[in-house]
Parts: structure tokens; sequence; C-alpha cells
């Protein structure tokens, strides 16, 4: 999917497999959530709207701990791609999303519980990552 060579020295973007089968039964067979991520517990999207789900019924502990899931699993995913530990993760392709919704729920989750140093690294680890990301997140 890397088709452009990195001039400036750094990492190249990482980009995170599509599962088809998973966005299959999330969007268009309607699969709850829950239902996604016991299918596909390494979907980090499943994991990403669980938490927003959470967050938005008051639910922050809840949040904290399905984005924080989705964070870790991402990870691994992450790294099973090639990443090592930093450089772009692009917004703009789709299967990266979940990772970096996860991210920043699990920003906005520390935040509300006062894990001020948590909340931080998370939202300056997601700039780090994509700044598009960011700016769609933050808000």
């Amino acid at each position: 999917m890397n088709s452009h060579r990195n001039l400036l020295g750094g990492p190249d973007p990482t980009y995170l497999q599509e599962n088809e089968e998973a966005y299959a039964l999330f969007g268009e067979k309607s699969g709850a959530p829950a239902e996604v991520a016991a299918a596909f517990p390494t979907f980090s999207l499943a994991w990403a709207a669980l938490a927003d789900e959470a967050f938005e019924g008051g639910r922050v502990v809840e949040s904290y701990a399905y984005a924080r899931t989705g964070y870790h699993r991402g990870l691994d995913s992450l790294r099973r791609a090639g990443w090592k530990g930093h450089g772009p993760i692009p917004w703009s392709h789709e299967a990266n999303r979940g990772f970096l919704r996860c991210l920043a729920a699990l920003g906005r989750a520390a935040g509300t519980i006062n894990e001020t140093e948590e909340s931080e690294r998370c939202w300056q680890f997601l700039k780090d990552s994509s700044e598009e990301a960011y700016a769609a997140l933050k808000g």
C-alpha cells in the first residue's frame, strides 16, 4: 500500500490490514459493536464504538476499559504491520481509524477520570500519529 518513498528520513506510514468480514458484520449486517468485538476481538473499530456508546451513556469507566482494550489490540495489529513504535498512522486509511478512535476515546475517558498524564500522552500520541485524526477527534 505504501507507494511513496519517505524523503524526510522518518518512518514510513503504517497501514493496517482491512478486515472485510468485520466491516460487513459491523456495517452491512448491522451487527452490534459487542457482537462484532466478540467475533473479531482484534477489530479496534468495534471497541471504539463500544467506548463511545459507554461514554455517551455516562459510563466513563466502562468507556475507559473498552478504549484501552481496543488501543492494545490496535497496538498489536500495528506491530504486526511493521510499526516500530512511532511514525505516521494515516487517518485517511480506513483500517487505521479504529485504533486512532480508541486512542482518542482513551484520552477522553482518562481525562474525565482525572488520569491527566495518561490523557495528555494519548492526545499527544494521536497528534504525532495523525494530525488529521487529532483534528477530527479532539474537537
